[in-house]
């Protein structure tokens, strides 16, 4: 192992000199603490670190020492329900060995090595296997089977292949090619700034459900995709990442909690163990990975945290799984990375961001998407991400903002004035968008109902038509307008209270399924069209917003989902309502 010498330190950026086979991004030990580091620049024989660990106390002429080896994380059985710092250290783990604050220098395994795992090979002795074919499972938790692949750059014929009970270290298979024998655990190391290799990557065509109305109505993101939420302080970013994580319809969930309020990290670490998998019914935790990396811990660390997340997401969907990966937030991230350019003394950017945040911005989205995984029975596999964005001040021209509007295909925009009017999600119908309409139509008109996409968009031509009424409205009164038009703000602001404000802590209206979501719009619609045919046969537009059946277009989405059938009957009734009463302007019944 090399070594060097300290020359420098700058809060996380420690300069070390004495190097001759110093390699970017190397892992190295700084100090006699041993603090884990990471080497970002090279000068001839000086190396620039970054260090994931508080560097109080050290000075010039402490010793580095150089492991050879890049920043990597472990993959393997263990991951799932485990909670980790940025850098793959097992909170819970370092808890029980030094208590509840984190010594420094403390080296943990991500994985587990002396708990045994019961394999159950699926290839034979004989089989010609390479790289990304799937040798037996691992019944990692009671809902998900761990696949174990032949690691990257092995192949060959299968020698030896057991059955029973192992650690991550222990053999359970021999490949012999060309003389040569390797021995596969089922224990791998990746290092994390590096994209697993795939087969093929392939375009998107199915909706991740979220069961959140307005995401998955009107800007529904594909499993595979690409998303982010930016929005001001309170407007209810992080609570949008929380229902994603709990109710995608994804197998494998990774939340990445870089730099945030230690608080709001703490409410996810007692919260999640607590849930139940809407899909399976049992611990949610049981299909989550957690990354903890609060604003209180080292700067540094945050960027480590997001490429660990997608590494260990990419895992996972090598296994053929859907993976869903929610970061909050990429601004914390990217000021991470311009608080180490600053130490490094780089020409700063736009608002003191590195030149290269747009390149870091889009290498990490780009490694979404579905694809075809290695191995010989062509699985498929998606990684869905979805970043928050805090912009300072709700200013969505910042840097971090656009770069990362330049690389994702789906932009829920949050705004203040809605979460200020108590309306959550308070993401934007005028604002968002997403690029996935078209890719994800097949699966509406399959699964749900050929009508589904007229239906998205009169809804949306209704909320688009409000808005310019609103100015109309506000200089000169509601009595400006004509009937229809005074009809149609009414069904938009059906739309917005009834149909897209939803309460994420309530028990039935925190999650709606596709039908459900389908049923809801269309009894809006239908009342619509309905007032319009009444108006038109001079029914006093009084009678129509006082009719007793809008109590109930309200009321639906507090309906369970066994009851979906009273929907169907909902939209009877507001026909009969109508059809019954009289048309001269007496009272409806």
């Amino acid at each position: 192992m090399e070594q060097g010498t300290i020359s420098k330190v700058s809060g996380p950026l420690v300069v070390a000199e004495g190097l001759t086979n110093a390699k970017m991004y190397d892992l190295v030990r700084v100090g006699k603490d041993r603090l884990m580091g990471e080497v970002i620049e090279i000068r001839g024989e000086t190396a620039s670190v970054q260090v994931y660990e508080e560097t109080t106390g050290l000075g010039p002429g402490d010793p580095v020492f150089f492991t050879g080896e890049a920043l990597s994380v472990e993959l393997g059985p263990g991951l799932l329900a485990s909670i980790y710092d940025g850098v793959q250290r097992p909170l819970n783990v370092i808890r029980d060995k030094v208590g509840d604050f984190i010594t420094r220098g403390v080296e943990v395994s991500g994985l587990n090595r002396e708990k045994k795992w019961e394999f159950k090979p699926t290839a034979k002795v004989g089989d010609e296997v390479s790289t990304g074919d799937i040798l037996g499972t691992v019944q990692e938790t009671v809902i998900i089977e761990h696949k174990i692949m032949v690691p990257p750059k092995v192949k060959g014929k299968i020698k030896e292949i057991y059955a029973g009970e192992f650690t991550v270290e222990e053999p359970i298979a021999v490949l012999e090619e060309d003389g040569r024998e390797h021995k596969v655990k089922m224990l791998q190391k990746w290092p994390v700034r590096r994209g697993r290799p795939y087969k093929e990557k392939i375009p998107p065509d199915e909706p991740l459900i979220s069961g959140q109305r307005v995401i998955d109505t009107f800007f529904p993101v594909a499993k595979g995709g690409t998303a982010c939420v930016p929005g001001p302080f309170g407007s209810g970013k992080t609570v949008i990442q929380h229902q994603l994580a709990k109710w995608a319809n994804a197998e494998i969930i990774i939340f990445i909690g870089c730099g945030e309020r230690g608080n709001e990290m703490t409410d996810v670490l007692m919260e999640f163990p607590e849930l139940k998998d809407p899909y399976s019914g049992e611990p949610l935790m049981k299909r989550t990975v957690l990354i903890a990396n609060t604003s209180n811990m080292p700067v540094a660390a945050r960027e480590a945290s997001v490429y660990t997340g997608v590494t260990i997401g990419e895992y996972f969907r090598d296994m053929g799984y859907s993976v869903a990966l929610q970061a909050d937030s990429t601004s914390r991230w990217a000021e991470a990375l311009r608080e180490i350019s600053g130490r490094l003394e780089e020409m700063p950017g736009e608002e003191g961001y590195p030149a290269y945040l747009g390149s870091r911005a889009a290498a990490f989205y780009e490694r979404a998407g579905k694809t075809i995984c290695l191995g010989k029975d062509e699985r498929e596999g998606t990684l869905t991400v979805v970043g928050a964005v805090s912009p300072p001040g709700g200013d969505l021209s910042e840097p971090v903002t656009q770069n990362t509007l330049r690389v994702v295909k789906v932009f829920w925009g949050l705004e203040d004035q809605l979460a200020y009017q108590r309306h959550f999600p308070a993401i934007s119908w005028l604002r968002s968008y997403s690029l996935y309409m078209d890719e994800t139509e097949k699966y509406w008109t399959e699964k749900v109902d050929p009508e589904f996409k007229k239906l998205r968009a009169d809804a949306m031509a209704i909320l688009q038509r409000e808005a310019e009424l609103k100015e109309i409205v506000r200089l000169v009164g509601i009595e400006a307008l004509s009937v229809n038009e005074r009809i149609l703000m009414e069904t938009a602001r059906s739309i917005r209270e009834d149909f897209l404000q939803q309460n994420a802590f309530h028990e039935v209206d925190t999650f709606t399924s596709l039908e459900k979501q389908f049923l809801m719009l269309k009894d809006v619609m239908h009342f619509h069209e309905m007032a319009l045919e009444a108006v038109e046969k001079g029914v006093p537009i009084k009678n129509i917003l006082d009719a007793p059946i809008r109590e109930r277009i309200s009321r639906a989405k507090f309906l369970k989902e066994e009851e979906i059938g009273k929907l169907k009957d909902l939209f009877k009734d507001i026909t009969s309502q109508f059809k019954t009463s009289n048309v001269r302007g007496e009272q409806y019944a």
